[in-house]
């Protein structure tokens, strides 16, 4: 069970925030996760060749691509700050930028290759869990350490990874609480879910019938979609028949097409309530559907309100920005690699791997790059505290206590991206 906390809003205004940036190719100047932690590399490992390089395998094309500018500005922001306060081991780190796409291709595989010939120590990404998956042997048997600000499905909790895999994002079993306990406060006793058919939509789905059940509602229709299918009429026309009260779409850009379908069928969002998840809260894939059709509509998404001071940092690095998710977790994850290769002395994969826990927790807070690199190297044991969150890895590599924000569709189709109206805090494990 996850002990959930409702926290007010002034309370988690500084955990958490979001950001973006143009993608692009640029250079700026195995143990099982699940069942071991990494270990701290030996006296005599590999100390590499002094200089951190970090890749990222990240949505430019696909169902996600909509998450790709805020995700690339989390980590520029941070490459930035990192660079001007010094770099990692007395070097400017160098980044390379690829793109993931989606399970429709072979894009992301394609990247890592890329990636790995230019001896990368650290690739961050991929978005899409499932898109992950597909990479993390490739990755992780190199011994170069992979680090997700978005993966959310629980697999990989226990996924054989080398000890090499990290998120900043929080397993699925936290959102699909929160959302699970939103609809049914909200009233929903009966509720019908529409999840596309992968390990995120069907995970999530399973987290969210669970709660539901365990408060009191029925889940009355639940369909697992084909996301490449042309035609979502047949899966809308199930959870019609059933007559649910509340709602729950779970998926990525395909959602779009989903809404389309419900409006279609008089399932409009006046008269049934529907809920969204991190997939598809967005503020640009609704963009031509018709005034109104969104208004109500709730969704969640990992993460604690952003500092405003963040927010005006991340503007600057891309002032079009029109989606935040995940920048903040974005920003934390490259901060963290470079804490974790300073206090290792070492930008191996390994090296990092066997820091990342320690510098998370345990020691004296902090916050930002400059002010940990400085503790460290004056010899003291740090512990991160990020923009996403405390972070505060467990032993096999996932944060152990997140936030979930609950945001509300205005009658412009748009969410405010910025704040939700309410926090959720919890602790992973119970």
């Amino acid at each position: 069970m996850i002990r959930i906390l409702r926290a007010p809003l002034a309370a988690t205004a500084a955990v958490v925030a979001l950001a973006a940036c143009s993608p692009g190719d640029t250079t700026a100047g195995t143990v099982p996760s699940g069942s071991a932690p990494a270990q701290p590399p030996s006296a005599t490992a590999p100390q590499g060749d002094g200089t951190l390089s970090i890749g990222t395998v990240l949505p430019q094309t696909g169902s996600l691509a909509y998450l790709g500018p805020p995700m690339f500005g989390g980590v520029d922001l941070a490459l930035k700050e990192i660079n001007e306060a010094g770099g990692v081991l007395g070097k400017p780190v160098t980044k390379s930028d690829t793109d993931s796409g989606d399970t429709t291709t072979n894009i992301a595989s394609q990247s890592v290759d890329k990636l790995l010939a230019q001896k990368v120590d650290a690739i961050v990404g991929a978005a899409s869990s499932s898109v992950s998956e597909s990479i993390i042997d490739k990755i992780t048997r190199a011994g170069v350490v992979q680090f997700s600000p978005a993966n959310t499905s629980d697999k990989f909790t226990t996924i054989e990874d080398a000890g090499l895999y990290f998120r900043t994002a929080p397993p699925d079993k936290l959102q699909g609480r929160v959302l699970g306990d939103l609809v049914v406060a909200d009233g929903n006793d009966t509720i019908g879910i529409l999840a596309m058919q992968d390990s995120y939509g069907s995970g999530l789905a399973d987290q969210v019938t669970r709660t539901a059940q365990e408060g009191g509602a029925t889940v009355v229709e639940r369909v697992d979609y084909d996301p490449k299918a042309a035609d979502f009429s047949a899966d809308v026309s199930k959870i019609k028949a059933a007559n649910p009260k509340g709602i729950v779409l779970i998926g990525f850009e395909e959602t779009s097409k989903v809404v389309q379908e419900l409006v279609k069928q008089g399932l409009t969002s006046d008269k049934y309530k529907w809920y969204m998840v991190d997939g598809n809260m967005s503020n640009t894939n609704f963009a031509k559907t018709p005034k109104g059709t969104m208004a109500g509509v709730k969704g969640t998404l990992p993460g604690a309100e952003a500092p405003e001071a963040f927010q005006k940092r991340l503007l600057k690095v891309n002032p079009e920005l029109a989606e935040y998710t995940y920048a903040a977790e974005s920003y934390d994850a490259v901060t963290l690699i470079a804490l974790a290769a300073e206090a290792a002395k070492a930008d191996t994969g390994a090296a990092i791997a066997g820091k990342l826990v320690e510098v998370s927790k345990g020691g004296t807070k902090c916050t930002g790059f400059k002010e940990c690199a400085d503790l460290l190297k004056a010899g003291t044991d740090i512990d991160y505290d990020g923009v996403s969150g405390p972070v505060d890895f467990n032993d096999v590599g996932d944060p152990s206590v997140a936030t979930i924000g609950v945001y509300q569709y205005r009658a412009d189709n748009t969410f405010d991206a910025a704040k939700a109206v309410e926090y959720r805090r919890g602790n992973i494990d119970g």
